[in-house]
């Protein structure tokens, strides 16, 4: 059920979504060639917890870490360790989702390390625009397959692959809430947006294939054909107006 949230829950929530954007901002000057995953993870662990929060992915469901790291053709769900290296030329994605003050706020960005061919430079700033595209589209009496269509044609246009296992979610005092936002749909489908409502966009697109597998620790996700992905993340809540994205730092 999609529950709208009031505007005290609304001025809660902003808290830990700030807190979110504000710990990848921190950990960015930290991802660079020869930083292990595991200390990306640290870093953003330590900050988080100093700020009176709990990383939301640590133990979720069995998860491991703190955050999500995803290098390269990792989709999504990457598992920060000591012997995942990060080198030049990589993309990394890190997910960041903190739970402050009984809400959840959750954001990712992928980050060009060094010497980024154009290739995976074009994909990243893509994905970007395929993120703002849908947020663009939102307001009260607009369909969740408005927001699916304005990804999917701008990242098909680009002759990228949208992928269609993995979706954006309502997010609030659950992690994972209703409804599920899909980043592929056709116009005038699925719920129908009202003020209040709190969700993520997340599209994850891909340079190949829009099919995935996941790897044997049962959490990696990865392309089927070994092609880069890349990701943008934002918690957003539905306005009178349109839509206010809650996970930016200032």
């Amino acid at each position: 059920m999609i529950k709208a949230k009031t505007p005290e829950e609304i001025e809660t929530m902003r808290t830990s979504c700030r807190l979110a954007a504000r710990t990848l901002d921190h950990i960015e000057p930290h991802i660079k060639p020869g930083v292990s995953t595991e200390e990306i993870n640290r870093i953003a662990h330590e900050f988080i917890v100093s700020h009176g929060a709990y990383p939301s992915p640590l133990n979720y469901h069995g998860f491991p870490k703190s955050v999500c790291t995803s290098r390269n053709e990792v989709i999504c769900h990457g598992i920060p360790s000591e012997h995942d290296v990060i080198e030049d030329g990589d993309l990394l994605n890190v997910d960041v989702t903190t739970y402050l003050n009984n809400f959840h706020g959750d954001t990712n960005r992928t980050f060009m390390v060094g010497n980024v061919s154009d290739e995976a430079r074009k994909l990243v700033e893509v994905t970007h625009e395929c993120l703002m595209r849908g947020i663009e589209v939102v307001r009260p009496g607009a369909y969740l397959g408005d927001v699916g269509h304005a990804i999917q044609t701008h990242a098909e246009s680009h002759g990228y692959a949208v992928v269609r296992d993995y979706c954006g979610h309502g997010i609030g005092y659950e992690f994972h809430e209703e409804p599920q936002v899909l980043h592929y749909g056709r116009p005038g489908t699925r719920e129908r947006l009202e003020e209040g409502m709190t969700f993520t966009i997340e599209p994850m697109i891909n340079l190949g294939t829009d099919k995935s597998k996941v790897l044997a620790d049962q959490w990696t996700v990865i392309t089927a054909d070994g092609k880069l992905s890349a990701q943008f993340e934002h918690t957003l809540v539905v306005t009178a107006t349109g839509a206010e994205i809650m996970t930016l730092s200032d």
